[in-house]
């Protein structure tokens, strides 16, 4: 197949990258430029930002395209005045739903919706339902043959956000790590290069419609989590202590300084996702005990800005143990 790939050389997108050269594709990638210079000689680079004028893309055509970089429902409009393609794949997120009733939600549950037109920046509180619609434009624009992935949090090499990274080379210090609010939230991960793997298999066998890309079937929480890496990486002695909820917030800490914590929100019900859907269409995702050792063996040095330092992740944790009802 002839693949274009919108935004391939970071992360989700180099990943998927790899694995349509890997299985023999002929791969072009439409970037600005700013990441992965050095990276895939043996693709086609067309040098552009996508909402500066895809005039490049004019005359060509494509079997199939694979956007891993549209957040506004302006940018696949925009694709689609400008493209030819066969199949059209859009990554999206599991963050279009509202927060589901139940565990094991499947793809046809209640999406986010936004009042009024459509917001041009993308924040924490838009970026769902913005997604919201940019499937909905992908699905008229690009007609009923057009495939939808939607992750959860992806790991594994090369993740420039770090989120899962952080609690792997965390553990791995050993000490007393501070883990945040109830062990007991749930969480999903996917290692990035199961779903680009599956992704580029999807593609080529003209599958439609939408996907959770998620995994472990729920229930798996985020103590579960941790103490899947503590089992691959802690040295003896290690111990996690869960600090509460209130008291971190009250202490000015957020998802940023400690990375995939929800802070309590409703949201993370969204973390509950049946991946029946996508597990029966092929998606094979690796055991997590091995997307936690492969991550540690490349990625031991990489830091996450902003995240704990050690002299403040051991000043919360003498906060929490003199607090009065201790």
């Amino acid at each position: 197949m002839r693949i274009l790939i919108v935004g391939g050389t970071r992360f989700v997108g180099r990943h998927i990258t790899e694995a349509a050269l890997a299985a023999g594709h002929e791969v072009s990638l439409l970037h600005r430029g700013r990441t992965g210079a050095d990276l895939f000689p043996g693709a086609e680079r067309l040098r552009a930002d996508r909402d500066a004028g895809l005039s490049l893309l004019r005359d060509r055509s494509w079997d199939v395209t694979i956007d891993v970089s549209a957040y506004l429902p302006s940018q696949v409009g925009s694709l689609a005045d400008a493209l030819s393609t066969g199949r059209y794949v859009f990554i999206s997120s599991t963050a279009v739903y509202l927060p589901p009733q139940a565990p094991g939600f499947a793809e046809d549950s209640p999406l986010a919706e936004l009042d009024g037109p459509p917001p041009t920046e993308v924040t924490a509180e838009t970026y769902g339902a913005l997604k919201v619609l940019c499937e909905r434009t992908a699905f008229e624009r690009f007609g009923p043959e057009t495939l939808v992935v939607r992750p959860t949090y992806v790991i594994g090499p090369h993740d420039h956000t770090g989120r899962f990274t952080y609690w792997v080379n965390r553990i791995a210090r050993g000490g007393d790590v501070l883990a945040p609010g109830d062990p007991a939230d749930p969480i999903q991960v996917i290692d990035g290069r199961d779903m680009a793997a599956w992704i580029v298999s999807m593609a080529g066998k003209a599958v439609s419609g939408a996907f959770h890309a998620v995994s472990p079937a729920p229930p798996f929480s985020f103590g579960d989590m941790l103490e899947a890496i503590a089992s691959e990486v802690a040295p003896p002695g290690t111990t996690l202590t869960w600090a509460g909820q209130d008291f971190l917030l009250a202490e000015g800490e957020d998802g940023r300084s400690l990375p995939l914590w929800s802070e309590g929100d409703a949201w993370t019900a969204v973390n509950t996702a049946s991946p029946a859907a996508a597990f029966a269409a092929g998606l094979t995702p690796r055991p997590l005990s091995r997307s936690i050792r492969e991550i540690r063996a490349c990625e031991a040095s990489f830091s996450v800005e902003g995240t704990l330092t050690p002299a403040r992740e051991a000043e919360l944790l003498a906060r929490w143990r003199s607090r009065p009802d201790a």
